[in-house]
C-alpha cells in the first residue's frame, strides 16, 4: 500500500465528472486526507482543459462518459498537452471494456466506481507515486492478451473511435438512439452518424446486424 505523504506535500487533484453528487462524494473523501487536496471540479472535457491550465493539478480524475467529447478523448488531450500531469480514469463503465483503451489513451490506471473509498485513495496514491493502478482482473486480462489468448476479440473493435465504442456498447445494452443520446449528452442525429460509421467500419449491412453483433460482443 502507498503510504500518505506529509501535510506539507499535498498533491492537487482535479475532478472531471458530469455528476455533481459523484464529485461531491470524492471531494469529501479526499478532503479528509492530509496529503491530498481537491483543487478543482468540472463536468465537461472542454472545461477540464481550461481548468488544468489555471489550477495546475498533479492528478486529473476523469470519468469516461462526459457531455460532448468522450472522457477517453480528454485523456489523450491531457497526456499530449500536459505530459507532466497524471491521469486516472474513474468510471462506472466495465473495466474489461474500457480499461485497455484508457491505458492506450495515456491514463495511468482505471478504477471502477463500484469500489470502496479506501481503494480509491490507494489508486490515487499509487499513480501519483509513478506506478500503474489496475485491478487484479484487468491485469490478468491484459497479461493474457499479451500472451496471445485474449478473452474477447477486442482487436476487431480497435478501428472504432472512443465515442463510437461507447455508442457500440450502449447498442449492445439494447438502448435506442434517443436513449444513447441522453446517456452521452449528444443529439439523436449524432448517434445515428456514429451508428452508420460503426456499421461501415465493421462491415455490417444494416441496423439489425449492428444490434445483433453488439449484443453478442457485449455479452461475451
Amino acid at each position: 500500500m502507498i503510504a500518505p505523504l506529509t501535510a506539507q506535500a499535498q498533491r492537487r487533484i482535479l475532478l472531471v465528472d458530469d455528476h455533481p453528487v459523484t464529485r461531491h462524494g470524492l471531494a469529501q473523501l479526499i478532503a479528509q486526507q492530509p496529503d491530498l487536496v481537491v483543487c478543482g471540479e468540472v463536468g465537461k472535457a472542454e472545461e477540464a482543459l481550461d481548468c488544468v491550465r489555471s489550477v495546475q493539478p498533479d492528478l486529473v480524475l476523469v470519468d469516461v462518459a462526459l457531455p460532448g467529447k468522450s472522457g477517453l478523448e480528454l485523456v489523450k488531450d491531457l497526456t499530449t498537452m500536459f505530459p507532466e500531469i497524471t491521469v486516472l480514469v474513474f468510471s462506472m463503465h466495465d473495466e474489461t471494456l474500457y480499461g485497455e483503451r484508457a491505458l492506450r489513451a495515456g491514463a495511468r490506471g482505471y478504477l471502477m466506481k463500484s469500489v470502496g473509498g479506501e481503494e480509491v485513495l490507494q489508486a490515487i496514491r499509487r499513480v501519483l507515486a509513478g506506478n500503474v493502478y489496475l485491478s487484479q482482473n484487468l491485469s490478468a486480462r491484459i497479461l493474457d492478451s499479451l500472451r496471445g489468448s485474449p478473452h474477447r476479440p477486442a482487436g476487431v473493435l480497435s478501428v472504432l473511435s472512443d465515442r463510437e465504442f461507447e455508442v457500440f456498447e450502449l447498442v449492445g445494452e439494447g438502448l435506442t438512439a434517443s436513449e444513447i443520446g441522453r446517456r452521452l449528452h449528444i443529439s439523436d442525429k449524432t448517434v445515428e452518424t456514429h451508428r452508420l460509421s460503426i456499421r461501415e467500419k465493421l462491415g455490417l449491412k444494416n441496423p439489425a446486424e449492428l444490434t445483433k453483433y453488439a449484443v453478442r460482443w457485449t455479452g461475451t
